[in-house]
Formats: C-alpha cells, sequence, structure tokens
C-alpha cells in the first residue's frame, strides 16, 4: 500500500474523532431551542459554519458545509487519483446547487439560496452547469457530462435524473458502497412511483434497471415492487408494507450506512476501504446533527424519524 494511501487511512480516522456521534446529537436534539443547540455545537467540527447561523435552514447548511469541508480536505491526502474515490460520493451536494438554482426564489435578492457549495476537485460538472441559463440548457449540460441525460427539463426531471445517477455512478466506481448506491435506488424509485404516482424518464427508468433489475422499475404495485427488489434493497423495505412507511426504510438505510461504514473504518487496512468508511461515518453524523438541530427548533421535541436513526 502507498504511502498515499497509508496517509489518507490516518487522516480518514482522525476525521471522525470529534464527530459528536449519537449521544452527542440526543443532547442537541433534547436543547429547548436552537439558540442552546447552536452552542452545544462548539465543541464540535460544525462551530466553524454555525457560528453565524441565524435560523435552522442556515444551521443545517452549516453542517453541510462542514462535511463537505472535511470530505475535501480528506481528497487533499490521498494519493494521485484517490480524489476520484470521493466525487460521486459527494455528488449530493452538486445536486442540492441545481436544487437551489432552480428554486423559485433564486435570483431574488436576500430570499435566494445560499451560496453553491464549493466542490473544488471534488465536482463533477458543476462550472458547466452553473454557467447553463435555462432548464434546457442545464439538461444538455448534464447530457454532456458523467450525469448524463436526465430525460426532461421540469425542474423534477433534472434532479431526479441527478439523483439516479448519483446512485448509478457510485454503484460503479466505489465497490464499497455499492449496496448503498443500489438501496437509494430503490428508495428514490418507490418515492417517485407509488408515493407521487410519477413515471419515470426513460434514462432514469434505465439506471434504475440496471441497478434494481428490470422487473422492480416496471411493477404495477409497491408489493410487486418489493418482491422484484435485489437482496440488499429487499432487506431495506422488509416489514415496510405501505409506500407511507418509506421513512422508516430510509432511516434504516442511514443505520446501514453508519454500521457499514463503522465497520470498515475499523477493519480495513489502508486504503480505499478506510476511506470510504470515514465518508460513511461523517455523512450520517451530518445528517443526525441536521435532525437534532430540527427537533431542538421544536423545543427539543425528539421526532419518531430521529430517534428511528439515533
Amino acid at each position: 500500500m502507498s504511502a498515499g494511501w497509508v496517509a489518507g487511512a490516518v487522516r480518514a480516522r482522525a476525521l471522525t474523532v470529534r464527530c459528536p456521534g449519537a449521544a452527542g446529537a440526543r443532547e442537541i436534539a433534547a436543547c429547548p431551542s436552537l439558540d442552546e443547540a447552536l452552542r452545544r455545537l462548539g465543541g464540535t467540527p460544525y462551530v466553524k459554519y454555525a457560528r453565524e447561523a441565524a435560523g435552522l435552514p442556515e444551521a443545517q447548511r452549516a453542517v453541510s458545509a462542514t462535511l463537505l469541508w472535511h470530505l475535501r480536505v480528506l481528497a487533499g491526502w490521498l494519493p494521485r487519483g484517490g480524489a476520484r474515490l470521493l466525487v460521486p460520493l459527494v455528488s449530493g451536494f452538486e445536486v442540492a446547487n441545481v436544487v437551489a438554482r432552480l428554486s423559485p426564489a433564486a435570483g431574488r435578492g436576500t430570499d435566494a439560496p445560499g451560496t453553491p457549495y464549493r466542490l473544488g476537485a471534488l465536482e463533477t460538472a458543476w462550472r458547466r452547469l452553473d454557467q447553463a441559463a435555462t432548464p434546457a440548457e442545464l439538461r444538455a449540460a448534464l447530457a454532456a457530462s458523467p450525469w448524463g441525460d436526465p430525460g426532461g427539463d421540469t425542474p423534477w426531471a433534472l434532479v431526479t435524473g441527478m439523483r439516479m445517477a448519483a446512485a448509478r455512478r457510485t454503484a460503479l466506481t466505489v465497490p464499497q458502497a455499492r449496496e448503498w448506491a443500489v438501496a437509494r435506488a430503490a428508495l428514490l424509485t418507490a418515492r417517485e412511483l407509488f408515493v407521487y404516482g410519477r413515471s419515470l424518464p426513460g434514462p432514469v427508468r434505465r439506471d434504475a434497471a440496471r441497478l434494481l433489475g428490470g422487473r422492480a422499475p416496471d411493477a404495477a404495485s409497491y408489493q410487486e415492487f418489493r418482491d422484484g427488489l435485489p437482496a440488499p434493497a429487499r432487506r431495506l423495505l422488509a416489514g415496510v408494507e405501505e409506500p407511507e412507511g418509506l421513512w422508516r426504510a430510509e432511516a434504516r438505510w442511514w443505520r446501514a450506512v453508519r454500521d457499514e461504514g463503522a465497520a470498515l473504518l475499523r477493519d480495513s487496512r489502508p486504503g480505499p476501504g478506510v476511506v470510504v468508511g470515514a465518508v460513511a461515518v461523517l455523512s450520517v453524523d451530518a445528517w443526525r446533527v441536521r435532525a437534532a438541530l430540527e427537533s431542538a427548533a421544536r423545543g427539543g421535541r425528539l421526532g419518531e424519524a430521529f430517534d428511528a436513526l439515533a
């Protein structure tokens, strides 16, 4: 194993040490106000960006920005070419940038979304996407990039296409995260088909079929969909009898990423496995802290979704 991967593994493990973890997140969630919760972040890595947060959306964005910064730092410690491993794993930030661009508030002064996440060397095609002036141009830019054609230029088609493409790219290029990506694709497909009642655009359906097999994306019922899934996704939806319960499957997905990421971080020799494990642990911690801040903003009332994860 190269010295670069050894250094990257050391940095990956070090980045996870100061995470609040489940216990810390529960303390934050139980705070009687958002201000108190933000004070609790003072001893965590999230304080750098959250210090100036004026409300819940800003505070949650600060947590996400901290995660991204840590992953950019980690990429800088990897050997030449190693950062490519992280690009599909952080693609959600590029999706978030596009969501903000497509928001009705975009370009309207103080109501506009915040500045885009800065991905640096971890971007896929953001600089090209950011230059698109219309949804049609955005679709063309996606089609000419590793994202691929989303199959339409409505905001829904653009974002759904990117989310499914993120799962496809992760499954193809990060073996350690393949099962997570397959399960994520199942959640996305189930919501679109059986919660929102929307047919998948052609390219999205093809990506779903690559990950889930041909039966599930064409299922006529939720039960048929579940029965047609590959094993990792079928386990995820076990016991979720109706589409309205998919939030439980999502909490189960986060728990699986948490547990399997921790195992990679703990058991892998210096190399890609440790790095993927660190990305998983850091991502789950950020997701959990974001949920904790929302609970604090509601007066310290822990929601069922937070309990399901923490």
